[in-house]
């Protein structure tokens, strides 16, 4: 029983809209400006860079410290990926913002920095080569979870494989409309 706490404990920490939150305390409706999200890109582009970073660390450790919880009290690979990907799922449909939330960006790289951390360094450095080519963050993103999903493929199957491709399709349907603008654009 005690497992079921753990992914709900990821589950209510990746539902925290820091974004939001952040951009409230400084007046403003965080999806009434920008691009609309309470991610660390919005932010950044909306606040400033420097408080889009502050997001951007917040948000990942909401998806790293659940799932830190999870492999140092539990260990089973199944529990540490359920409570990842419940910190993720939290972020992206927030209860606290009846069911929106953000695109899971940087807390799926809070949340795979604890489970394999040298993957993840992988993951960022695909997305700064596709960020700097293109210069579009969404390509990036896409480019970074694709990199990290074959990664985990290429290793074999486990609990963490599934995660990593299910991340990677959440994050394409997050962003589906960035990627239905840049289609247009065309």
């Amino acid at each position: 029983m005690w497992m079921f706490g753990i992914i709900a404990l990821g589950f209510i920490a990746g539902a925290i809209p820091f974004g939001y939150l952040i951009a409230q305390r400084r007046g403003l409706n965080i999806k009434e400006h920008g691009s609309g999200n309470i991610g660390a890109t919005n932010v950044a582009r909306v606040l400033g860079a420097r408080v889009g970073f502050i997001v951007l660390l917040l948000d990942a450790a909401k998806g790293a410290l659940p799932t830190l919880v999870a492999l140092h009290y539990c260990g089973w690979t199944q529990v540490v990926a359920a409570t990842g990907a419940a910190a993720i799922l939290g972020h992206c449909f927030s209860p606290f913002l009846k069911g929106k939330g953000g695109k899971g960006v940087a807390t799926s790289f809070g949340v795979f920095l604890v489970i394999a951390p040298s993957l993840a360094g992988i993951a960022v450095l695909a997305f700064v080569v596709i960020w700097r080519i293109t210069r579009v963050p969404a390509l990036g993103s896409l480019a970074g979870s694709a990199a990290l999903s074959a990664l985990f493929i290429a290793r074999g199957a486990t609990h963490y494989t599934i995660l990593a491709v299910a991340t990677t399709a959440l994050l394409v349907y997050t962003h589906r409309s960035n990627l239905a603008k840049l289609t247009n654009a065309r």
